[in-house]
């Protein structure tokens, strides 16, 4: 028998990802129920695959979180939940009850804390730990204890992967993110600097603050100033990823 596994499910990235693949479901009271039948049908699917396997259902407890003090524009373009989406939550955690799944949640912190958080339990107490989410900002995560699995395209990110992404390793991932942000989560960045420069630039300095601290000695002007000008910016912005 293969070696149990700590398995984390990105809960709030399979829901809105089941919501917007399926069209609009309604019970017999009117209730929607698309997103719950998606979501229901992929752990159905999870706990099948993984019999042996501890499995947590890992969500967001709220909206705002301990980055929304550190920078308050931070997730500020993202609009509200869809009308039709709200009434399903409680279904749902009702459903991940009756499947004997623990939820874990926390209030301030994100989806993507908590699971960072138990992998690095795993890392810690040597259990091979899989997380189950397609979202970028959990590939920092990657390891030779910890594998990552796209449930979307049903692939697993490897080091190659993330390498075509970004251009740097699994742990350069936030120097590379902070210098190019991310529009999704309201993230600044760098004005002006795209994956490959910042790659190119965090393989040469190996990080953010070695790079910053260095800035001055960058031949090319554009670059040089940008990132003189925009430091707050950078650091703030690694602070967030």
């Amino acid at each position: 028998m293969s070696e149990s596994r700590l398995i984390l499910v990105d809960g709030s990235g399979y829901i809105f990802r089941a919501y917007y693949a399926l069209p609009p479901m309604n019970n017999s009271k009117g209730i929607p129920t698309n997103a719950v039948y998606g979501f229901c049908n992929m752990m159905l699917r999870l706990i099948d695959e993984h019999p042996n396997d501890k499995i947590l259902i890992i969500l967001d407890a709220g909206k705002n979180t301990f980055r929304n003090t550190l920078y308050p524009e931070y997730k500020a373009n993202r609009s509200e939940a869809p009308e039709d989406l709200i009434p399903q939550f409680g279904i749902i955690r009702e459903a991940i009850d009756a499947f004997g799944l623990d939820v874990i949640e926390k209030k301030d912190f994100e989806a993507d804390d908590i699971i960072a958080s138990y992998v690095r339990y795993g890392e810690v107490n040597k259990i091979p730990t899989t997380v189950f989410s397609s979202d970028k900002d959990l590939f920092q995560l990657l390891s030779a204890n910890t594998r990552i699995m796209d449930p979307m395209k049903n692939v697993e990110i490897d080091e190659a992967k993330v390498m075509d992404k970004f251009g740097v390793g699994p742990d350069k991932i936030t120097d590379v993110q902070a210098l190019i942000g991310d529009s999704v989560d309201n993230i600044p960045g760098v004005p002006g600097i795209g994956v490959k420069t910042a790659a190119e630039l965090i393989n040469e300095y190996g990080n953010l603050e070695n790079l910053l601290k260095n800035a001055k000695k960058i031949k090319q002007n554009k670059r040089r100033e940008t990132l003189i000008e925009n430091c707050d910016k950078a650091i703030i912005s690694k602070k967030l990823v």
